[in-house]
């Protein structure tokens, strides 16, 4: 029988519960959920709506205010511009996709970095530039493949994008290949 996602219930009061403890609990204690990679679910306790994504976003807002943050004012301001556009979902497989790979990279630095020190993960910016330094052309390869990996996921996501659009319609996009001087190649006559 397999475990049940933790439940944590939102009151009015802005006071958050752990059901599995039958504590209350802090946005930091949420946060050490993440870390810890436990399964929960946020739930408002009135409505029994799903909150996660509020709280998780709320955790997020709090890290970015405090120290160096992750997002900057040009990339959250692309981000703010593709909501309600039609390029919303794209957007969202994009950088879950993106999101994916990148872990999936920073794994194999974790297993290279406990080969090479014996020590699982980087925890100092000395230890990760000592093993940037000794790892270079195995980093180049992955960062590489990185960037192969994520030009793939644009070009997925244009491809996508063109079918849409060509299912959308279909008049103008057979229409904009037989017009003279466009992508038929025939030239205008004077």
């Amino acid at each position: 029988m397999t475990e049940q996602n933790r439940i944590i219930k939102k009151y009015p009061n802005r006071r958050l519960y752990d059901t599995r403890t039958s504590t209350y609990i802090t946005l930091v204690d949420v946060k050490g959920l993440v870390l810890a990679h436990e399964a929960f679910q946020v739930v408002d306790a009135k409505s029994d709506e799903n909150i996660t994504r509020a709280i998780l976003l709320q955790i997020i807002l709090e890290e970015e205010a405090n120290g160096a943050p992750m997002f900057s004012s040009e990339m959250l301001s692309q981000m703010i511009r593709f909501y309600g556009s039609a390029m919303q979902s794209m957007m969202r497989r994009y950088l879950d996709s993106n999101m994916k790979a990148f872990v999936d990279m920073q794994a194999k630095f974790s297993e290279q970095a406990m080969s090479s020190f014996g020590t699982p993960g980087l925890g100092t910016q000395d230890m990760w530039n000592q093993f940037l330094n000794f790892q270079g052309p195995a980093m180049q390869s992955m960062m590489s493949a990185y960037v192969e990996q994520s030009q793939q996921l644009f070009q997925q996501m244009q491809d996508r994008m063109k079918e849409t659009t060509r299912k959308i319609f279909p008049d103008a996009t057979a229409n904009a290949a037989h017009k003279p001087g466009k992508a038929s190649g025939s030239a205008k006559s004077k």
